[in-house]
């Protein structure tokens, strides 16, 4: 058991884990101190469990001799049997005890730091999130949260009782025996300690390499189960397998090397302890040849060794489980500590209520600083009114509904809404108050209702149904089985684009936003739903303000203001039968979609 409970070592940088054991510390402190007088009862608990632990061998040394003595054979040796039991049971008693008192608290502090990083990383940038791997992070999440509460135990609840005990044990040897025993003991725990901290600092580079070689294997199993449809499309199952084999051979190696240096850690630990055994019991065999010292001293002293031999062994233990821990926590708190792009401003306001109106302002906006996307891009979105943005692929019409959502700052220029820099908002308040109908719509791995429920979580089951319907999604779930229970599958899998798509439609619809984006919204529908749906659409935005980014122009011809975009700057704009009449690039692209549907119809 003490093996495999050490089976790992920690794979910190020392200085790093210092900083990490620390800044855990400083966050759990808060939390342990909301039950403080938990706290306080288990630490009186565990006082009380060790001194009735190291009791226990000095009662044992009476009863051995008053065994020795005829006349005391009877009656004394029978209330120390007594003594002995109460004093075995409570060192249990006041053990659990502890345990019992301070589950709750451990448990707790967990929970709280565990959410913490859940809430940060949903805080941190869109740009995070597409440079992340999925499979890596959520290791990191899962091992970090495990180690915290090891850490929390072994600091508060490993470290201290050992190290009581064998002050307690080094104290009665003193007071009742010469000053040998007491310098054997601290010389086999010194060398012991050493030995242990030496080593399992040599061992910090295997450790980390272990974590390394395990979160890249999770990262490409994950990435490749995602992917399942692409990696059948193209007959790679083989190809997939050899890629993540070759990252378990690397764990394997790395893993393998931890284990067997463990091992002559190990070895040489008993090495140390059993010199001092040897070197503690030679001492008191001695004595009791002399006559210094009586059978019972002998007793009490070998029973002294074992508690000691215990405490030792469980301390070289902690120490590697406590640098596994922060060497598992390293991950996530560089996680906490990744710095969120976009943040509030000290005094943002809310987005105000009622009818809405957006300014780009000569906005200029870049992914990357060698690539910039949008060249001083102006228009204005009236309250109530509709503007669509058309253009080719790459033109950056999605990237203005990720500006509008502020899920990227804008390099120059300002956006507006009423007059107020969108800077100046909270972001919660302001994308509380747009809804979007994404191009690549990603559900939950849960059911219909719950994805269009989503959309306004609190809202009662016949908003629901009622925005389904408005999504001309209705009839469709009603040929479901299990209807709207039906699960949609990892990512909505199940689910055809269309499909899909209509769940978003019925999502935004649900949330009733004051600002509406609709992102080529009806991209994945056939032209006879996209007909349908286009009059929910319509009705939807109807006295809201609405952006629609659009690829078919025929879904558009009714906005207030169409903006043709190219190579990220705007080129065109006007109605639609003003631009039609200016022969321009929209012109073009009306004549190029009416061609290919005339062509679609005749094949047809």
């Amino acid at each position: 058991m003490r093996r495999a409970a050490s089976s790992s070592l920690a794979a910190d940088r020392p200085p790093a884990g210092e900083s990490h054991l620390w800044l855990t510390l400083n966050k759990l402190l808060p939390y342990l101190w909301q039950y403080k007088w938990r706290v306080l009862l288990a630490l009186l608990c565990l006082f009380t469990a060790k001194l009735a632990n190291v009791t226990v061998p000095l009662v044992f040394k009476e009863m051995i001799d008053g065994l020795s003595s005829t006349q005391q054979a009877l009656a004394l040796p029978a209330l120390l049997l007594l003594l002995y039991g109460a004093l075995r049971f409570s060192t249990s008693l006041f053990t659990e005890l502890r345990e019992i008192l301070f589950a709750r608290v451990t448990q707790r502090a967990v929970r709280r730091i565990a959410l913490e990083v859940f809430r940060h990383l949903h805080e941190l940038s869109l740009r995070f999130h597409l440079e992340r791997q999925t499979g890596g992070v959520s290791r990191d999440i899962e091992r970090g949260s495990r180690s915290i509460s090891s850490l929390i135990s072994y600091t508060l609840y490993s470290i201290l009782p050992t190290l009581v005990e064998i002050t307690l044990v080094l104290i009665i040897l003193f007071v009742r025996y010469d000053s040998a025993f007491v310098l054997i003991t601290l010389a086999s725990l010194t060398a012991y300690v050493v030995f242990t901290v030496k080593v399992s600092n040599w061992r910090i580079a295997i450790r980390r390499k272990v974590n390394e070689t395990d979160s890249a294997a999770n990262t490409r199993a994950i990435d490749s189960l995602l992917n399942y449809e692409t990696v059948k499309y193209f007959n790679n199952e083989e190809y997939e397998a050899r890629r993540y084999d070759e990252q378990m051979q690397h764990w394997e190696d790395a893993a393998t090397r931890s284990q067997v240096s463990l091992s002559w850690l190990n070895l040489g630990q008993q090495v140390i302890i059993a010199l001092g055994v040897t070197a503690m019991m030679w001492r008191a065999a001695s004595g009791v040849v002399a006559g210094t010292m009586t059978i019972g001293d002998l007793v009490l002293v070998n029973a002294f060794l074992i508690q000691l031999y215990m405490p030792l062994t469980f301390l070289g233990v902690v120490y590697r489980e406590i640098r596994q821990a922060l060497a598992d926590i390293e991950r996530m708190f560089d996680l906490l500590q990744v710095n969120r792009e976009i943040a509030d401003a000290p005094d943002a306001t809310s987005l105000p209520a009622g009818p809405l109106q957006i300014r780009f302002c000569e906005v200029d906006f870049s992914y990357e600083a060698n690539r910039q996307i949008l060249h001083g891009v102006d228009f204005a979105i009236p309250a109530g009114r509709t503007v669509a943005v058309v253009g080719e692929s790459g033109s950056g019409k999605s990237t203005l509904a990720r500006l509008l959502y502020r899920f990227y700052d804008i390099s120059g220029g300002h956006i507006r809404i009423n007059g107020e820099d969108l800077r100046q908002l909270t972001q919660a308040s302001l994308r509380a108050g747009i809804g979007i109908v994404p191009q690549d719509t990603v559900l939950f791995n849960d059911t219909i209702y719950y994805n269009i429920q989503y959309g306004q979580p609190e809202a009662g089951r016949e908003q629901v149904l009622a925005a389904a319907a408005a999504a001309q999604l209705a009839a469709f779930i009603e040929l479901l089985p299990d209807g709207y229970e039906t699960r949609v599958g990892e990512r909505g899998l199940k689910l055809s684009g269309g499909e899909k798509q209509r769940v978003a439609i019925a999502r935004a619809l649900l949330k009733n936003p004051p600002v509406l984006i609709f992102d080529e919204a009806t991209s994945a529908l056939d032209s006879k739903t996209e007909k349908a749906i286009q009059a929910s659409l319509d009705n939807a935005a109807r006295g809201r303000t609405t952006l629609v980014i659009a690829h078919r122009l025929s879904t558009i011809m009714n906005a207030d203001e169409i903006l043709v975009m190219d190579a990220g700057r705007i080129v065109e704009r006007g109605a639609h039968l003003t631009l039609l009449g200016n022969a321009g690039l929209y012109a073009q692209m009306w004549a190029l979609q009416q061609l290919e549907e005339s062509t679609d119809a005749a094949a047809s």
